[in-house]
């Protein structure tokens, strides 16, 4: 049998790479780092995650990100492995050590029998003698690999930015004004319900807050970052401030469902830190990711009740992030149209997010061991997390406004009850559909693939 190659050791390429090898097909994983680094990584370890250390929401009952998780866990994803297997504190979300991570998914497909890590850079798409290929060079493909992406596609990419949160050592945190605690006390995946720093600010404080983040110096564009506009679910916080004085109370700084149990005072808005790494000695400001200068990022982000004395493990910052036009490019199991050779995986192909992008290399992997061994490969049920993100990013979407989107209830098809539910009921009756849909379409191809 012939040996699929893959492209891109992040999370799509990881358990791309994972769920082809189980299913006996031999692979070898192309990784860059450490011969060629990016702007963004700072290790050569695998599915290393240079963003946020959150998976999101755990609940696969209510939120779509959360069943994806469920579906990814029964579908043998070892990106879902090694992050319950190194999952943090942090309420109703799904937070990992992010070393702790990155260095289990690496050790793992280095340990695999039929994987094979190759330590290079390809800058050009493989031809077809290369045999089956998965590119998955996720939002930092290097510039020569994606000129010849754009050249292969016919068209330019589409981009937008992606930024990057400061993260704070915990013992420069002042807690005579911190508090823990999770919004409505809300028990997350290990049990606890305060798994959340708090820092409050005042209504005076808040303002002026606002008013520097909108007059701090930043960084300027580069000539090509210019015309690249901003994914919505990730705005730099200036750009939130600049929206409207409230814009902010209303997203990553609201105050509902958190209360000082010291203070009889209500906060006007709060500045949430969440566990970043095992020891829990780093912690992410949440929502903060900015394209601040350095040193403005110091100065007001230390006026933060809480942070006067602030120390920084890592500031904020802001890349360009590219993805192609899937739905006018891919086929229904992610293979360019004019090159079936070569499949598309993760972030490139439009997901937004660590385990949508995670979820199309696990498809992508399933798709080239079906094709190598001759078999039909059915695709997930519409109904499904998986199967939604799928159609959506091969033709549900209008190819004329294409953007990068996470999963949510809205790409799934509606209910057949006669009945209409709404709310809460919803989600849950879309999520029970989901999980049997899946149980069926796993079923379906036992025998065909291993599972952990």
């Amino acid at each position: 049998m012939a040996k699929l190659h893959i492209i891109g050791g992040g999370l799509a390429g990881s358990d791309a790479a994972w769920t082809a090898a189980e299913a006996g097909l031999d692979v070898i994983l192309h990784e860059m780092r450490p011969v060629r680094g990016t702007f963004a990584h700072q290790t050569d370890g695998l599915a290393e995650l240079v963003c946020s250390n959150s998976f999101r929401s755990d609940d696969a009952m209510n939120n779509a990100v959360g069943l994806l998780h469920e579906e990814m866990r029964r579908a043998g994803s070892l990106v879902m492995q090694m992050a319950d297997r190194h999952k943090l504190p942090a309420g109703g979300a799904l937070a990992v050590d992010r070393e702790g991570f990155s260095e289990g998914v690496t050790a793992a497909l280095a340990g695999h029998p039929r994987i094979a890590i190759a330590r290079e850079e390809i800058t050009a798409l493989p031809p077809a003698d290369w045999g089956q290929v998965i590119v998955a060079t996720g939002p930092l493909t290097s510039e020569s690999l994606s000129a010849d992406i754009a050249r292969a596609a016919g068209q330019e990419h589409l981009a937008f930015f992606d930024a990057i949160a400061p993260i704070v050592h915990r013992d420069s945190i002042d807690f005579e004004t911190a508090w823990f605690q999770s919004r409505y006390d809300k028990k997350g995946p290990g049990g606890g319900d305060a798994d959340y720093i708090n820092l409050p600010m005042t209504e005076d404080q808040y303002r002026g807050f606002v008013a520097a983040l909108i007059g701090g110096e930043k960084t300027d564009f580069k000539e090509w970052e210019k015309s690249t506009p901003y994914f919505e679910a990730c705005l730099p916080i200036e750009v939130m401030a600049a929206r409207g004085e409230e814009t902010l109370r209303f997203g990553p700084m609201k105050p509902v469902g958190l209360q000082d149990p010291r203070s009889p005072l209500r906060p006007h808005a709060v500045v949430q830190l969440r566990q970043d790494n095992a020891l829990g000695n780093l912690w992410n400001m949440v929502g903060f990711q900015t394209k601040l200068r350095h040193g403005e990022q110091v100065k007001i982000f230390r006026t933060i009740p809480g942070l006067e004395k602030a120390e920084f493990a890592r500031l904020g910052g802001l890349h360009r992030n590219t993805f192609i036009n899937s739905p006018r490019l891919l086929d229904g199991e992610l293979r360019l149209k004019s090159q079936p050779h070569l499949r598309f995986a993760g972030q490139v192909t439009g997901v937004e997010g660590y385990v949508e992008s995670a979820a199309i290399g696990l498809l992508a992997g399933r798709f080239a061991a079906a094709e190598a061994r001759g078999a039909s490969a059915p695709p997930p049920p519409a109904t499904t997390a998986f199967g939604a993100l799928l159609v959506h990013i091969t033709g549900g979407a209008d190819a004329r406004t294409f953007q990068p989107m996470n999963v949510n209830f809205g790409l799934f098809p509606p209910l057949s009850q006669p009945k209409k539910i709404k709310g809460k009921d919803r989600k849950q009756a879309m999520s029970e559909r989901a999980l049997d849909d899946l149980s069926v379409w796993l079923g379906s191809s036992a025998g065909t693939e291993n599972h952990i």
